[in-house]
């Protein structure tokens, strides 16, 4: 499948209790976890395009972000695991489908991870 037909979608941590070791802990075992899964075609974590002065591994990571590619059929398995993993933790998620569309949602708690479920799967029925 062509990288173009896929969703981009982009993860970020917001919890403001956390640090942003701690995001980039979370980060950490997040992307672990779906690297294992056969519904994603590619996950990564964002890359600083700005690092600190004095950082000689030439680049970091931006704390809290995750990006992964999605089959657009396998959108809302991979929504469903994430409600399963962070359905407590304060984050966002962008959703960019191949024709453009966008859409952002927020979400803090089981409750509101389900409406942002129905939200994206009304994005991806929408076409």
């Amino acid at each position: 499948m062509s990288e173009t037909s896929n969703l981009k979608i982009t993860i970020a941590f917001t919890d403001s209790d956390l640090n942003s070791e701690d995001k980039n802990q979370e980060v950490q075992k997040l992307l672990n976890q779906m690297q294992k899964l056969d519904e994603v075609e590619e996950v990564h974590r964002v890359i600083d395009p700005n690092p600190p002065e004095g950082n000689k591994t030439g680049g970091g990571f931006l704390p809290g972000l995750l990006t992964a590619q999605v089959n657009p059929a396998n959108f809302l398995k991979l929504f469903g695991f994430l409600k399963e993993r962070l359905g407590n933790k304060p984050i966002k998620l962008n959703v960019k489908a191949p024709d453009g569309r966008e859409i952002n949602v927020e979400a803090s708690s089981k409750e509101e991870f389900e409406f942002a479920w129905q939200k994206a799967q009304d994005f991806i029925n929408n076409k």
